[in-house]
């Protein structure tokens, strides 16, 4: 199958700047595959020319919004934002963060009667867990357990009071 003839054909085929399958077209009776597999095993992974030339791609800005910015979109981040910002004011009050260093718990001491509510950051010194007592078989105590979890009914009546206001 690989005569000499062929391989030398390979070779200036190859060091012309043809693709593989170019190559495998032009010889006959063979694959890409098996042209690229030659190849490899000749080691003439360094070509003479490259066999598309080398475009730069045009640099484009992104934009997340097209067209005019929707006020009412806007005014529903807003205030989504504003909600997650109640919450993380919440969850970090001073007194919440003021733990005893013999209640603070760390991934080791963690049990399942232990709150696993994180305080700080994971990557930083000092971070733990609350480690108060959980209640019955939650994984927060009763402070972290009204922080992290929201009753289903109020929060669709929420929902649909702000739909209401946006549907006019």
């Amino acid at each position: 199958m690989w005569t000499d003839e062929r391989v030398e054909m390979l070779k200036k085929l190859w060091g012309d700047g043809l693709s593989a399958s170019q190559v495998a077209k032009q010889l006959g009776g063979v694959t890409r595959n098996a042209v690229i597999g030659k190849v490899h095993r000749l080691g003439l992974s360094g070509r003479a020319t490259p066999s598309r030339p080398a475009r730069p791609r045009p640099q484009t800005t992104r934009t997340l919004m097209r067209g005019r910015p929707d006020p009412l979109v806007a005014e529903r981040h807003e205030a989504a934002r504003a909600e997650v910002e109640a919450v993380r004011a919440e969850a970090v009050r001073p007194e919440a963060q003021m733990l005893e260093p013999a209640e603070r718990a760390t991934v080791l001491t963690l049990t399942e009667h232990t709150c696993k509510w994180p305080i700080g950051d994971p990557g930083r010194p000092g971070f733990h867990f609350c480690g108060r007592g959980a209640d019955s078989n939650a994984p927060y105590c009763t402070e972290h357990a009204r922080l992290a979890y929201q009753p289903v009914q109020p929060r669709r009546n929420r929902d649909r009071t702000r739909k209401d206001s946006f549907a006019i």
